[in-house]
């Protein structure tokens, strides 16, 4: 195990403490999370009841795999909590999500939950947000005039660079999980990430952005060092 993938586990294993039995929780999306989801498949094999709403197509797999009770957000509208990664946050616990294709749905959770915890690796914090792409998923009808009025919109807050069509390994438009399409931003830094949150919010096409701001209640962070808490758990 690598001491990145070592780092996520530990943050993981810290989240996996706060789970607590007859808690309704929100399953995170990508590599972080798919550790902390491990561990919740031990809790329930050790004989904790819980109830589960994953983020994600290849979050619910993995759920079942394990063993682990699912249901939805139109049967459980209300979540205890929510444990999921991020690609970047910075230190107002601003992340960029959606790396992984999920940021859907994984917005849709995180606010239907009492709480939401981040876990990461060290190398996810950054001052600024914006080294990491930022995802807008977007329906694929009108595409080339919702591209171009999001170009306006990120120039208006003086990012670099041009909204990009995501292709997945075979070199074929990305699909997500809605049906979506998702355009990667460069950018380099997000100067102002309050005001294009609500600029792209606007935009008709635009169904979700990567930002999510005001969702995180703390950050679980791991390096080879040791775990640190930025916010609070409570």
């Amino acid at each position: 195990m690598s001491s990145a993938d070592e780092a996520k586990r530990k943050a993981a294993a810290k989240a996996a403490e706060l789970v607590t039995s007859g808690m309704r929780l929100g399953l995170g999306t990508g590599s972080t999370a798919k550790h902390f989801v491990d561990f919740i498949g031990e809790k329930v094999k050790s004989g904790m009841d819980l109830l589960c709403v994953p983020t994600s197509e290849q979050t619910r797999q993995q759920a079942l795999s394990l063993g682990i009770k699912l249901t939805t957000l139109d049967e459980t509208p209300e979540l205890d909590l929510t444990i999921d990664g991020a690609d970047e946050f910075d230190p107002s616990l601003r992340l960029i999500k959606g790396g992984g294709g999920a940021l859907l749905r994984e917005k849709i959770v995180a606010a239907a939950s009492k709480r939401m915890i981040v876990i990461a690796d060290r190398s996810k914090q950054v001052s600024v947000l914006g080294q990491f792409p930022l995802p807008i998923e977007v329906i694929p009808f009108g595409l080339e005039a919702t591209k171009r009025r999001i170009q306006k919109v990120i120039s208006a807050v003086g990012m670099r660079g041009s909204p990009k069509l995501r292709l997945n390994a075979k070199g074929e438009t990305f699909i997500t999980d809605e049906g979506h399409y998702i355009l990667d931003c460069p950018s380099g830094s997000i100067a102002y990430p309050d005001a294009l949150a609500n600029g792209l919010q606007n935009i008709p096409g635009v169904v979700e952005h990567g930002l999510f701001i005001g969702l995180a209640k703390a950050i679980i962070v791991a390096d080879p060092n040791g775990v640190d808490i930025i916010g609070e758990l409570g």
